[in-house]
């Protein structure tokens, strides 16, 4: 039994974040972890469940603190990571910073009160180093405020990568926000993780949302992703349930396999 859950298990776990207790919080942390999520711990789960490769996100606990997360990636060939950093961040350090592991920048913006605007020349410039570098942009927000940050990143010609489903509201996949995510995949630079559903009102808008953006995308625009170590849910959330809940929203293996699989490798790894 055991041997038959690994080999189904999940090629690329697309979102987990590693930290310790001891790092620096942000001043604006909606957080403060209560135990370490160290390397050697991820690395260690990710053995036990068979999954053989992984992404790290960029914790906003710990604002542009990347250090951990970079190390990781610098010690581990099988993780890559995001990052956040200021649009003022110099090139060279972003050359750098990519022969590390790292594979885009994180946009934290679920729940933040004063946002950065995009649209400026200083966030062009910085974009285009994201495109010429070929990183992604990665963005966590709720659904209802994707559509114009969305229109400027695929203006700007940048990959993008959504979170959580894209964070669906009262409705689901009906909702106006998801349905934008839904089209953001039409241009064919954008990806959604299925990731963190448990943090829904319902169980049902994970799966309603993954059926909804199966049949428009089909699973080469879709990623997974556990949440790992599952931050505020950390003593009702396991990286088992993760897996279970992935094989309850695709039940069919082989799509699994390409969501986890070959989507994740050629965005991630290749």
């Amino acid at each position: 039994m055991i041997k038959d859950a690994l080999a189904d298990a999940p090629i690329v776990d697309s979102h987990a974040h590693v930290y310790t207790t001891d790092m620096p919080l942000s001043a604006t942390a909606w957080h403060k972890p209560p135990a370490d999520a160290t390397i050697e711990q991820y690395v260690a789960t990710l053995d036990q469940h068979g999954v053989k490769y992984a992404v790290l996100a960029a914790a906003s606990l710990f604002d542009d603190y990347n250090e951990y997360s970079i190390e990781a990636a610098r010690r581990h060939k099988r993780l890559r990571t995001t990052a956040i950093v200021k649009p003022t961040i110099d090139p060279y350090v972003m050359r750098m910073m990519k022969d590390d592991g790292v594979v885009g920048v994180r946009f934290q913006w679920r729940n933040v009160k004063n946002l950065p605007d995009i649209t400026t020349p200083e966030y062009t410039k910085f974009f285009r180093r994201v495109r010429d570098l070929d990183w992604h942009v990665h963005i966590n927000q709720t659904a209802d405020k994707l559509a114009a940050p969305i229109a400027t990143l695929q203006a700007a010609g940048v990959k993008l990568v959504i979170d959580h489903f894209g964070h669906p509201q009262k409705g689901g996949p009906a909702c106006e926000g998801f349905q934008a995510v839904m089209r953001a995949v039409d241009n064919g630079r954008t990806w959604i993780k299925l990731s963190a559903g448990y943090r829904f009102e319902s169980p049902q808008v994970a799966l309603d949302c993954t059926k909804a953006l199966l049949a428009h995308a089909g699973p080469e625009r879709l990623l997974w992703g556990s949440d790992w170590p599952f931050a505020a849910f950390e003593d009702s959330m396991s990286y088992e349930q993760a897996i279970a809940s992935f094989k309850q929203w695709v039940p069919d293996a082989n799509t699994r396999r390409i969501i986890s699989g070959e989507t994740a490798l050629r965005l991630y790894f290749t």
